[in-house]
């Protein structure tokens, strides 16, 4: 299989009109998928004849006869058409349209631009599309492409926003684009055309500095109990946070506290602990860090404050939590984290 490009890589080709006839659209952000099809339309596309060249569909519209229309019609006064069919993983394994569409990426039409994109929850990549084809894995962005990228999706929406606005609306809201989109959107029909700081959106998403998810996840390692049950109901409250997401993020926090722990009681230097917690945190892609070489710095010192143990006990408290949580009987989030975050200082003032 071809090695697939990154979402940057193919954004920089499609911007110097370096056209592919068939791109394949995998990862977990659709967002980014949209902004890809957006800027191939641009590119490849008239507006003035996008009623005659554009066709959008669903896999589940399509069948093998839809399919071949759709790539074989040609384009109406322009050069080019475009056709986009989103989520085919909906089609059936071994189905007809399957191989349909294996026979025409392997000999596309110069007239047509297709797009094949593959919803977030399709981990494995359809290896003989992915192969014939200019296959895009768009993945999550790290926290320093996020941020440029809230400030250029800003910018789009008309709004000026300052550094630490950006780095408080990603703490707010998480890594979210969808939601981060539409917070700025409603943002721009509010404000007056001076740059907003973070004072203004913490006021704008009703989320004040120290209490986002990552000031609460913060507030549990460093076994505050008081701060992290006191701001628990205003975490809990903004945009895009649940009680689930809440306790993932926890719970993935604590497993890479138990992996520093163990070096540290192996005797590993700080340094050592440091770059194997960095090591954890780069894959999980956790939404509300924002630096993760300082996030390793301060989780390595949190690890001292627990024991394995404790932490053993803490990992196994976030998934009673995580299991309450998805009862269909159980609706109390506040209530639930509540009694995890106390269990667990119980579990210290006992130890």
């Amino acid at each position: 299989m071809a090695a697939s490009l990154s979402f940057d890589s193919a954004y920089r080709q499609i911007r110097r009109g370096e056209l592919a006839p068939v791109y394949y659209l995998t990862g977990p952000e659709e967002v980014l998928k949209d902004e890809l099809i957006s800027l191939v339309l641009e590119s490849a596309v008239d507006p003035s004849t996008r009623d005659f060249n554009l066709d959008i569909r669903t896999a589940g519209e399509v069948d093998t006869e839809g399919f071949t229309a759709l790539v074989d019609t040609p384009p109406m006064l322009a050069d080019r058409r475009v056709v986009v069919i989103k989520n085919i993983e909906q089609w059936r394994k071994n189905s007809k349209v399957w191989q349909a569409v294996d026979l025409y990426v392997s000999n596309p039409s110069p007239m047509t631009v297709l797009l094949l994109t593959h919803g977030a929850s399709q981990k494995k990549p359809a290896a003989n599309i992915a192969g014939k084809s200019s296959h895009v894995n768009v993945d999550a962005l790290s926290p320093d492409r996020l941020e440029r990228w809230v400030t250029m999706r800003a910018e789009r929406a008309g709004v000026a926003v300052s550094p630490d606005a950006v780095q408080h609306l990603v703490g707010a809201v998480g890594a979210d684009l969808a939601q981060i989109g539409m917070e700025l959107d409603k943002l721009a029909a509010a404000t007056d055309g001076s740059t907003v700081d973070a004072t203004r959106i913490a006021d704008f998403v009703g989320v004040r500095r120290g209490e986002t998810s990552n000031d609460w996840v913060g507030a549990v390692v460093a076994r505050d109990v008081t701060r992290a049950v006191g701001i628990l109901p205003t975490v809990l409250g903004a945009s895009g946070n649940t009680g689930v997401r809440l306790v993932g993020y926890l719970g993935t926090v604590l497993v890479v506290l138990k992996l520093a722990r163990s070096l540290l009681d192996a005797e590993a230097s700080a340094g050592q602990v440091e770059r194997a917690v960095f090591g954890q945190f780069r894959p999980a892609r956790l939404y509300a860090i924002q630096n993760w070489k300082k996030a390793a710095a301060e989780f390595t010192k949190a690890a001292r404050w627990w024991s394995a143990q404790e932490l053993d006990f803490a990992i196994q408290s976030t998934l009673d939590a995580d299991r309450a949580l998805k009862s269909t009987t159980i609706t109390d989030e506040t209530g639930i984290l509540t009694e995890m975050v106390l269990r667990m200082g119980t579990r210290k003032a006992a130890a």
